[in-house]
């Protein structure tokens, strides 16, 4: 739930970094978008791009938690 919540609030301002390193590479002034779908077509993109990034990152982190859970000796 929380990477959804992340993901998404995340992927909602990668769409403004975007657009400002577009505009500076480009020496523009503004950027026209195009109306709400090509804004929700590429903030879903964002989306699922730090949604899987983060669900990786998830499972990666259980990984070395149960490596470091099992290299434990018994008794301690």
């Amino acid at each position: 739930m929380l990477r959804t919540i992340i993901a998404g609030i995340g992927g909602f301002f990668l769409v403004f970094i975007e657009s400002f390193l577009v505009m500076k590479l480009k020496g523009w002034h503004s950027i026209e978008i195009g109306g709400i779908a090509p804004f929700v077509s590429v903030w879903s993109m964002n989306f699922f791009l730090l949604f899987t990034m983060f669900s990786h990152a998830h499972l990666w982190y259980e990984k070395v938690q149960d490596k470091r859970n099992h290299a434990q000796p018994e008794g301690k």
